[in-house]
């Protein structure tokens, strides 16, 4: 992990991965115009433990992709660190393959990448048969690699920006398979930062946790109440509670156009819910 003497107006963000990658460019387009320092993490887990350990850091963690689906472990680090979101930012998510500049194609033996990239451009590899595929943590992490111990014959795949920061040469840009890929971030403080960070009177969307009873019509229950409220459901997503049967944890975000309105939904639905948690209140993007 990264740590550097701090000047007072600058933020310090936690992101996992190295300089470079995904989170570091959102972490750029959503602080735009202020003066950051980043906090380079392995884990996601070291993420939420810098602002534990910290309580002015900043936490940055993708949550979801349109095409990957949902990071499930990631919600539970969320609801377990303590944080409150006070963010979000969606970030067009695209890929190049790049390489050492003496390296071509003719060269090239094996590729490494995060495993989500190297999902996301299976079908442009699949047209490389002959590549050795090699899992990573990192996607700018595999460039950085590359770069630095001089691996000759091998490519990465990660985002232009990431080649060009290690030195290493792009052989073809935009190889993600679907062109409509975007990942979401959530941006989390220490609670009592969080009003520093975002006024909540200009808050329009939450994120909640809760269960449920295992009875009929408990979820349709809750939902009725959110309608009648006239809070717009944009995201369920369900989590098992290890060692209840058939017992989930539901991850809901809503939006709003009335602080009063949201806030009377969720009283209405606490006596129907189990461990009721809000997330955090932000602006939505």
């Amino acid at each position: 992990m990264l740590h550097k003497r701090n000047p007072r107006n600058m933020k310090r963000i936690a992101i996992q991965g190295e300089i470079g990658s995904f989170h570091d460019i959102a972490a750029h387009e959503y602080f735009k115009g202020e003066q950051i320092q980043l906090m380079c993490c392995a884990t996601f887990e070291q993420v939420y433990e810098a602002v534990a350990q910290d309580p002015t850091v900043i936490a940055m963690a993708a949550i979801e992709n349109t095409i990957a689906g949902s990071l499930l472990h990631n919600y539970e680090l969320l609801r377990d660190s303590g944080t409150t979101v006070v963010g979000e930012h969606k970030l067009h998510i695209t890929h190049c393959i790049c390489c050492l500049p003496d390296d071509d194609w003719d060269t090239i033996t094996e590729v490494h990448s995060h495993p989500v990239a190297l999902m996301q451009t299976r079908h442009y590899l699949a047209s490389h048969p002959t590549l050795r595929i090699v899992e990573a943590e990192d996607t700018a992490g595999s460039a950085k690699m590359i770069a630095e111990g001089q691996h000759h014959g091998w490519a990465a795949i990660c985002h232009a920006e990431a080649a060009r920061l290690y030195g290493l040469k792009v052989l073809e840009d935009n190889i993600e398979d679907n062109k409509h890929n975007f990942t979401r971030f959530l941006v989390c403080s220490a609670p009592q930062k969080a009003d520093m960070l975002r006024p909540l009177t200009e808050t329009d969307k939450s994120s909640i946790v809760f269960s449920l009873p295992h009875e009929e019509g408990s979820l349709s229950q809750v939902l009725s109440i959110l309608t009648f409220y006239k809070i717009n459901l944009t995201k369920i997503q369900s989590l098992p509670i290890i060692g209840h049967e058939w017992e989930y944890l539901f991850y809901v975000d809503v939006t709003y156009d009335s602080l009063t309105r949201y806030r009377q939904s969720i009283d209405a639905i606490i006596p129907l819910t189990r461990d009721l948690k809000i997330l955090g209140e932000y602006r939505g993007c």
